[in-house]
């Protein structure tokens, strides 16, 4: 978490074709009525702008929101990325439609933690303050 300041911060992220912006909409407002700053990066975007935007803003936690299937090419550039700009103490969460098969590569990989499509806005709010709290609290 940033040494300045207690606040949780977060950037959420639509990257790809996905068009589909209102759970992460939801979950944006979740955080933020729990305290958190949140950062919407808006639809259509590149793991090279979230990566951008999540180094720029100076943010604790990454979300992507997946819901095109597309998240075993994505979140491996995304966490790619990260190391290449120095930037791999941001944790990854990834959000949204995931077979249950994936959820495991996916950390294995390096994501902090999935969240399923029905998981609900308190649940989001509660690991995303573990993730931060570091994995011996998960």
């Amino acid at each position: 978490m940033n040494q300045e300041t207690e606040v949780i911060r977060v950037l959420l992220a639509k990257v790809g074709l996905d068009g589909h912006d209102r759970g992460v909409k939801v979950v944006a407002c979740s955080l933020r009525d729990a305290g958190m700053d949140v950062v919407y990066t808006g639809l259509h975007r590149t793991p090279a702008e979230v990566v951008q935007a999540a180094v720029q803003e100076d943010v604790d936690i990454l979300g992507v929101s997946l819901l095109s299937g597309a998240h075993m090419t994505i979140i491996p550039e995304i966490l790619k990325q990260l190391k290449d700009t120095g930037a791999a103490d941001i944790q990854v969460v990834a959000g949204g439609v995931i077979p249950d098969d994936d959820v495991t590569e996916l950390k294995k990989l390096g994501v902090a933690e999935v969240l399923l499509q029905d998981t609900p806005p308190d649940e989001i709010v509660s690991t995303l303050r573990q993730v931060v709290s570091g994995p011996e609290q998960r």
